[in-house]
């Protein structure tokens, strides 16, 4: 009888991880985020990191380890049901899951980032490592690791691109389509802050140039939707965004198995060829 080969670390005994140490795998640390996600999505949207985790876990014979799903978003806490670390918490967090494998010698590991504002504190803290460890930890920001060409062959010039809408509203649609509420769906209406239009949750626009004032989601839109229209959505862009996704994160895990994490300039000729 044989045994499936498995590549989630949740379901391995310690003495099926321990016998893979030999073969130096690459370990995918997925972060995601509980959060709204507009009136039509659920706000877990860590099960997207997850499920495209698993997958390219098993596209490149990497093993990930269990989602963090609480991520840093301050201007997401006026909605109720969100869960939102406060920066020093979350840098503690991708500090101490991180050591935990390179404490064993553990030096192969990928974040896959499934939480765009995330993005500041895995670099900080991860240059901080680098400074203390000697290891380099990459991270990939999933949901903007979609090339302009894809976007433009799903979406054509359409403003679908925001929070509540798209990526995420697709792939939702792909992966959860059981757990969508696309009647209560509507297109993301910016409000005004101070008299003056918003450009995000970091600014405002004063004569077309971007000033930065701190405001909260529901200050730029009543349903914490920040730009893009979710009925531009559907589960065949999703799919074809996931299966990007998955294909792009695998590629670079191969790339990244043939590098010297101590070294930005040792990689194999194997390693060279595969980025070209």
């Amino acid at each position: 009888m044989s045994i499936k080969r498995k590549h989630a670390l949740k379901d391995m005994t310690f003495a099926e991880f321990r016998e893979r140490l030999s073969e130096k795998p690459v370990i995918l640390l997925p972060f995601g985020s509980q959060e709204e996600q507009g009136p039509h999505a659920p706000m877990g949207d860590f099960m997207l990191t997850e499920a495209v985790a698993a997958k390219v876990a098993e596209a490149s014979d990497a093993i990930v380890a269990p989602i963090i799903p609480f991520g840093y978003a301050d201007f997401f806490k006026t909605i109720p049901g969100g869960i939102q670390f406060r920066a020093s918490t979350f840098s503690a967090v991708v500090e101490d899951t991180v050591t935990a494998f390179l404490d064993h010698g553990i030096e192969h590991i990928l974040i896959l980032n499934g939480h765009t504002s995330n993005a500041p504190l895995f670099d900080q803290t991860l240059r901080r490592i680098r400074a203390e460890r000697g290891v380099s930890v990459a991270f990939i920001n999933l949901w903007q690791a979609i090339p302009d060409a894809l976007w433009k062959e799903l979406h054509g010039s359409a403003a679908a691109r925001g929070h509540g809408g798209d990526p995420l509203t697709s792939i939702y649609l792909h992966l959860f389509p059981e757990l969508m509420r696309m009647d209560l769906a509507r297109p993301s209406v910016r409000e005004k802050a101070f008299g003056l239009p918003t450009g995000g949750v970091n600014n405002v626009q004063f004569e077309g140039i971007p000033v930065h004032v701190p405001l909260n989601c529901d200050e730029v839109n009543a349903d914490g939707m920040l730009g893009g229209d979710p009925l531009l959505a559907s589960a065949e862009k999703g799919a074809k965004m996931v299966e990007h996704l998955v294909g792009f994160c695998a590629r670079f895990v191969e790339h990244l198995r043939r590098c010297d994490m101590r070294s930005v300039t040792a990689f194999s000729p194997q390693a060279e060829k595969a980025a070209s």
